[in-house]
C-alpha cells in the first residue's frame, strides 16, 4: 500500500499567526501519526515562515513512522538534515523567496552540485527523494546524480484532473515507468487532494509514497483531523 505522509507546515503556519504554541506542530504530529499516518513531512524555509528550526530538533524526537524533510539544499539545509537525520530528505529546487514548490529539478544543469548533495547524505545513510517533473532527461539524470527515489510533481495532474483524468494522469504513468526501469522509487506530492489521490494512486504502479499538506489540513477543518487523516488514507 502507498504510504501517506502528512506535510504539517499549515499548522505551524496557523501558531506562527500568534506568536505562541498554539496549535502545537508537536502536538498535531503525535495525533497524526496516532490516526494512522505513515509518515510526517516538513518543509522549513530560511526565514521560518512556518516549520522553524526548533521544530525540525522537537518532530525528531517523536517522530516514529517516516520523518521526511523537504527543502532547498543550501548549506544551512544540509546541516539541518545531518544534524536531526530524518528517514528521507527531498530536495526541491525553489529558493527562499518561492510561495510553495511550483517546479521540478533540472537534474542535467545540476548535475555536479545534485551528486555532491547526495553523496554528503549517503554517507549517512538518509534516503533521497529528488522533486520531478514529467521529463525523461530529467528522470534519468536524477539516477545519475545518485538519488533513491523521485517525487512526481502534481500540481499539473491536479489542473487537469476534472478536464479529463486519463489524458492528466498519461504523462504520469510514463514517467513512472521509466524511473521504475531505472530502478528509482517513486513518490509524489503536490495539490493531491480527496478527489483526485484515488485514482493517482490506481494508475501509478509502485507508487511508494505521497506527501500531503495543504488539502489535507484545509479538509481537517471541516472534518476534524483524525477523520481526514483515515479518509485520505481509505483513498490509498
Amino acid at each position: 500500500m502507498t504510504k501517506l505522509s502528512v506535510n504539517i507546515n499549515k499548522i505551524a503556519t496557523l501558531r506562527n499567526a500568534r506568536g505562541n504554541n498554539i496549535p502545537s506542530v508537536v502536538d498535531a504530529a503525535i495525533k497524526i501519526q496516532q490516526f494512522g499516518a505513515d509518515g510526517i513531512t516538513i518543509h522549513p524555509r530560511p526565514d521560518e515562515r512556518h516549520i522553524t528550526r526548533a521544530d525540525v530538533y522537537d518532530l525528531k524526537k517523536i517522530v516514529h513512522t517516516e520523518f521526511n524533510i523537504e527543502g532547498y539544499p543550501s548549506d544551512d539545509f544540509v546541516k539541518l538534515v545531518i544534524e536531526t537525520m530524518p528517514d528521507q530528505v527531498t530536495l526541491v529546487p525553489d529558493g527562499p523567496d518561492v510561495l510553495t514548490s511550483n517546479a521540478g529539478w533540472d537534474t542535467v544543469k545540476n548535475k555536479s552540485w545534485l551528486t555532491e548533495i547526495c553523496d554528503e547524505f549517503k554517507k549517512h545513510d538518509i534516503r533521497i527523494s529528488i522533486f520531478m517533473e514529467n521529463k525523461n532527461a530529467f528522470i534519468e539524470g536524477a539516477k545519475l546524480v545518485g538519488a533513491d527515489r523521485i517525487e512526481l510533481y502534481t500540481e499539473e495532474y491536479a489542473t487537469n484532473f476534472l478536464k479529463g483524468k486519463q489524458e492528466a494522469i498519461a504523462p504520469y504513468i510514463k514517467s513512472a515507468h521509466l524511473a521504475q526501469s531505472l530502478g528509482l522509487g517513486i513518490n509524489a506530492g503536490h495539490d493531491l487532494n480527496m478527489d483526485n489521490l484515488a485514482f493517482f494512486a490506481e494508475q501509478i504502479p509502485n507508487l511508494m509514497e505521497v506527501s500531503i499538506g495543504h488539502a489535507l489540513i484545509s479538509d481537517a477543518l471541516y472534518l476534524g483531523l483524525e477523520n481526514t487523516v483515515k479518509m485520505y488514507k481509505s483513498k490509498l
